[in-house]
C-alpha cells in the first residue's frame, strides 16, 4: 500500500513537470534583454518624500502580518480603497467630477475635471494582482490624468481573483473599451480620441488590450500608458527573483512565489489563468508587438517587474512599434498612485500628459525618453 502510494504521488509528480516543460514553460527571450534603457532622472535627485512613501508601505505590511489569507485579502482591499489616506477619496476632495455608470455590462465611473473633453477619453483599468483594487482604490491616479491630460476618465471595476478567473477580467476589459468607444460622460457619442492605461495588473491588462483590438478588428488606441506592468504571467523574468530585496511592495507577497520551482510556479499560474499563462491574452509578452499604438511604460529600477518591461519595450521596437521606456529610479512599484506625497507621481503623470500631447501633434513617432518634459511641447 505504502509503494502503491508512492508511486501515484511519483507519476502526479512527473506529470506535473512534464506539463509544465511541454505546454507552460514560456520561451527564452533573454535577447531581449539588451538594450539596457537609461535612467529617466537623476538618481541624486530622488525626493526626501520617498521616504514617506516606505514608511506608509511598512506600515501597511505591520498591518496584514500575522493575518489568514483571507483576513489579508479583505484587510488590504479595504485599505488600497481608501487609498493610503484613511478614507475614501470624494470628488470634492479630489477637484473633479465623478459619475457611475455601467460600461457594457461592467460596474465603472467617469472621472472628470473641469476643462476636460469628454471626446478625449482614457479607459484606466487598476492594478492589484488581479485580486485587489476598484475605481475607488485608484481615484488619486485617474483625477491626475484627467486633469493634466484633459480627458474622461473611464475607470472600470473589473472581476476579482479568486472569485472569478482572469479571464472574467480580460472580458470585462474588452466590453469597456467596445463600450467607451461609442459612449462618453454625456451619453451616445462617438469619441475623438481614444486612450488605455493600467498599471501593475491593470497594466498587464492594458497592453493585453493593445494588441487586442487590431485583433478584434477594433478602432485602434491613440496611445496607450502602463505603470509597471505585469507582461509574463509565468514570472520567469530575471528581475522577478533578482528585485525581491529592492521592491517593498511585492516583495513579500509576490517574492516567495518567484523563489518556487519552475514547475509549481507554472501549475500555479495555470490554474489561476485557466489555461496557458504564457497566452499572450494573459502575457502580452508572448504576443505579436509589431504594429502597436504608441505606447509609454514607466517603471521603477527597483521593482520585481523591471525586466517584464524592459523585454516588452525592446521586443516591441525589434517589431517596430513606436513604444517609450521611462525607468525611474529608487521608485516603488506603482509610485503615481501616492500623488498626495510624492513629487515624482505628480512628475510621471506630467510625463504622460506631455506624451499625448507630443504624439497628437505628429511630430515624432517616438516620445523622447530621456529628454521627456525638458523637450516641452512647443
Amino acid at each position: 500500500m505504502v509503494m502503491e502510494t508512492i508511486a501515484v504521488v511519483i507519476a502526479v509528480v512527473a506529470v506535473v513537470w512534464l506539463i509544465s516543460v511541454l505546454v507552460l514553460t514560456a520561451p527564452d527571450l533573454s535577447n531581449f534583454d539588451e538594450p539596457q534603457p537609461e535612467l529617466h532622472r537623476d538618481r541624486s535627485a530622488v525626493s526626501a518624500e520617498n521616504s514617506e512613501v516606505l514608511r506608509l508601505i511598512d506600515l501597511l505590511q505591520d498591518e496584514l502580518r500575522g493575518k489568514s489569507a483571507l483576513k489579508r485579502l479583505k484587510r488590504i482591499r479595504q485599505l488600497f480603497d481608501e487609498g493610503f489616506t484613511g478614507s475614501p477619496l470624494q470628488a470634492d476632495e479630489l477637484g473633479v467630477t465623478i459619475n457611475a455608470t455601467n460600461a457594457g455590462g461592467v460596474d465603472a465611473e467617469w472621472v472628470v475635471a473641469p476643462g476636460a473633453s469628454h471626446d478625449r477619453r482614457l479607459l484606466y483599468i487598476h492594478g492589484g494582482a488581479f485580486a485587489i483594487g476598484s475605481p475607488l482604490s485608484h481615484r488619486m491616479i485617474t483625477s491626475a490624468l484627467s486633469k493634466a491630460c484633459r480627458v474622461a476618465v473611464l475607470a472600470i471595476d473589473y472581476r476579482l481573483l479568486p472569485e472569478h478567473f482572469r479571464k472574467a477580467a480580460i472580458a470585462d476589459c474588452q466590453n469597456a473599451y467596445r463600450y467607451m468607444l461609442g459612449y462618453g460622460p454625456s451619453g451616445n457619442s462617438d469619441a475623438e480620441e481614444i486612450y488605455v492605461a493600467g498599471d501593475s495588473a491593470g497594466g498587464n491588462l492594458t497592453l493585453m488590450l493593445s494588441a487586442w483590438t487590431g485583433d478584434a478588428g477594433l478602432r485602434r488606441m491613440d496611445g496607450v500608458i502602463a505603470f509597471s506592468p505585469s507582461t509574463d504571467s509565468t514570472l520567469s523574468n530575471p528581475s522577478a527573483v533578482r528585485n525581491i530585496e529592492t521592491d517593498p511592495m511585492l516583495g513579500s507577497g509576490l517574492g516567495p512565489l518567484a523563489r518556487l520551482p519552475k514547475s509549481i510556479r507554472l501549475s500555479i499560474a495555470f490554474i489561476k489563468c485557466l489555461g496557458s499563462p504564457r497566452n499572450p491574452l494573459m502575457s502580452p509578452l508572448f504576443g505579436d508587438l509589431s504594429d502597436l499604438p504608441p505606447t509609454l511604460v514607466q517603471i521603477s529600477d527597483r521593482e520585481m517587474l523591471f525586466d517584464d518591461s524592459l523585454r516588452y519595450v525592446n521586443k516591441a521596437r525589434a517589431q517596430g512599434s513606436p513604444v517609450t521606456l521611462q525607468v525611474w529610479p529608487d521608485m516603488v512599484h506603482v509610485w503615481q498612485m501616492f500623488q498626495h506625497v510624492l513629487p515624482e507621481a505628480r512628475h510621471a503623470i506630467d510625463e504622460v500628459a506631455a506624451f499625448l500631447a507630443e504624439n497628437k501633434s505628429g511630430r515624432t513617432a517616438v516620445f523622447n525618453e530621456k529628454q521627456g518634459l525638458k523637450q516641452g511641447i512647443r
